[in-house]
């Protein structure tokens, strides 16, 4: 089992709620929550081209970046989606409540992505375990909705 990774996941997704609550910050001081979401990616972008000068990270060729889909670039505008929807929600109904809502639609679709084998995803087919994992993550928004 690759623990590093699962420990980075878990890393990442502890830094979720910060980025949402500092997103909101920002869209209270511009009054708007696609600025902010624009603001964030600007920053995001900053800090990769940063990155990539100081690992010394190669640009990918050209013909590499042409034989990328074109389904696959409306991963930006689901990113900008995510943020946005994010700023949008989270002083309407707290980050206990929207993380929740978040991790339950992405295990439903991770389930779905799995099962199919979709978009480059290894396919594991839908048991009753990954089941009974999705039901219970829908259980736990229940009582943090109720609760």
């Amino acid at each position: 089992m690759h623990y590093i990774y699962m420990v980075l996941a878990f890393i990442a997704g502890v830094m979720l709620p910060t980025q949402i609550g500092l997103n909101t910050i920002v869209a209270r001081a511009t009054a708007s929550p696609v600025w902010a979401s624009a603001i964030s990616f600007v920053v995001g972008s900053i800090a990769m081209f940063a990155y990539f000068f100081a690992s010394r990270q190669p640009w990918p060729a050209i013909g590499a970046i042409s034989t990328i889909p074109h389904y696959a670039w409306l991963a930006g505008c689901l990113g900008a989606f995510y943020v946005t929807i994010t700023i949008v929600a989270a002083p309407k109904i707290g980050a206990a409540l929207l993380i929740s809502m978040v991790v339950a639609g992405q295990m439903i679709a991770a389930i779905l992505l799995d099962h199919y084998g979709a978009i480059g995803f290894p396919q594991h087919s839908i048991n009753w375990g990954r089941v009974a994992g999705a039901l219970m993550l829908v259980g736990g928004v229940v009582l943090i909705r109720r609760y």
